[in-house]
């Protein structure tokens, strides 16, 4: 299925490209980044990319270091590019030629959790608490969060089913109850304002028929954090840091956040080892009952920071059990 941003004027180079990228359910995030990098060689050669020689890509990788081109940003280029020569042109001996640059990785921010509580209950609807505990609770992507259907809620096993993960991947989410009884009350808000639907977006955006953009979740979590004076540099994915970080200060094996996160290789994972800390922490047992008061004493209300704690309080129990 092409987006509609990528069908206008197409030529058929470039629409073999798009065709390659949709056979592999690239998300639309990847698929503009990779035709974006790709124009920038384009743009370099003055002339088609399928024309490039291995001369021109070292030429290519040269000026970009020269011109002080971010590390990261190269490597990202250097995928883009890898995959148009490998997959679309069939010239895995270009892709061969183009060198990723090594980079210390920087170590993640990671919210405490009260720092979680506080930015979720900073949140200016219920839409947005929602969408922002959806990301720390089950450790979700922001483009994850965005791509989730109603449908995908599994009630019954206690599931997010994550179908449009990095990569195309398919894979299962946990869903505390905390989080559910939220997002049943979501639910119903959004069925009074006219934008929720059985088969449609969980989170819609101002259009009903699409999603809310990563973008727009970007904004809500700066401006969350802003409003709970929270110093550090907080994005969605500091949401899936912080979820993973706090499984690992409990005690769950990494092999089980691995999977929760949707990580290919463990090394990815095993990085948040070392920004948890080797205590761990104890959480207050508030039980299913107290969890349920609190959540029960939000529903109809406009004090709806109380989810907050509800969400944090019934993940944090869970896995201290494990």
């Amino acid at each position: 299925m092409q987006h509609p941003h990528l069908d206008t004027r197409v030529s058929p180079l470039r629409q073999r490209l798009i065709d390659d990228m949709n056979m592999r359910r690239f998300s639309r995030e990847t698929q503009r980044n990779y035709l974006r990098d790709i124009g920038r060689l384009a743009t370099f050669l003055g002339r088609s990319p399928d024309t490039a020689t291995a001369d021109d890509l070292r030429r290519f990788q040269i000026e970009q270091q020269e011109d002080g081109v971010p590390v990261p940003t190269m490597n990202s280029i250097v995928s883009a590019l890898r995959f148009f020569f490998t997959q679309t042109l069939d010239r895995p001996d270009l892709a061969r030629r183009l060198v990723r640059l090594a980079h210390p990785r920087n170590l993640p921010v990671v919210l405490s959790r009260d720092e979680v509580a506080r930015l979720l209950n900073a949140t200016t609807c219920l839409k947005h608490q929602a969408a922002l505990s959806v990301a720390y609770g089950a450790g979700l992507r922001v483009a994850e969060v965005s791509m989730l259907k109603v449908a995908d809620v599994d009630s019954e096993r206690m599931l997010l089913r994550v179908e449009r993960g990095k990569g195309g991947r398919y894979r299962n989410a946990m869903l505390s109850e905390g989080l559910l009884t939220l997002l049943r009350q979501w639910w119903k808000v959004g069925r009074q304002q006219g934008v929720m639907h059985r088969d449609g977006w969980l989170f819609p955006g101002q259009h009903a028929m699409k999603p809310i953009s990563t973008r727009q979740l970007y904004r809500i979590v700066v401006e969350a954090a802003q409003a709970a004076d929270i110093a550090k540099r907080v994005g969605p994915h500091t949401l899936r840091h912080s979820f993973a970080t706090h499984l690992l200060e409990d005690g769950t094996d990494i092999r089980i956040i691995q999977v929760l996160l949707g990580h290919a290789k463990l090394n990815n994972t095993a990085l948040y080892a070392k920004v948890a800390t080797r205590t761990v922490r104890t959480v207050p047992d508030l039980g299913e009952e107290a969890v349920g008061r609190c959540a029960a004493a939000c529903v109809g209300t406009d004090a709806a920071g109380s989810w907050a704690e509800a969400v944090l309080v019934v993940v944090h129990r869970r896995q201290s059990r494990q």
